[in-house]
């Protein structure tokens, strides 16, 4: 597991970038945390700086969006989806869970 941030310095509507092998963004929606490739499937653009609606992510390059719960793009331009990620809080902190290929 990869500790990401104390859940208070993630507030509702926020979002962090995780550098790991493959870069992550974690998001706060409205107090459920979820975690996705950071790099949007169109074209590279990290989706931890898009804008967030509920479960969904606007990318910040071309307005794709893509489904936190699912990783699936919900509109062109982006046609494949982005990977999810397990994430848990405990005792106050964010882990990330990380498969074995995914560990620098």
């Amino acid at each position: 597991m990869l500790r990401v941030c104390e859940l208070s310095e993630l507030p509702p509507g926020e979002s962090i970038r995780v550098a790991a092998a493959v870069p992550v963004a974690v998001f706060n929606a409205d107090g459920v945390i979820y975690a996705i490739d950071d790099t949007c499937s169109h074209q590279d653009a990290s989706l931890s700086e898009g804008w967030l609606d509920g479960c969904l992510v606007e990318c910040p390059l071309h307005a794709a969006s893509f489904d936190l719960r699912t990783g699936l793009p919900t509109c062109l331009p982006a046609k494949k989806p982005v990977r999810t990620h397990q994430v848990s809080v405990a005792d106050g902190v964010i882990w990330l869970h990380q498969a074995a290929q995914d560990v620098a």
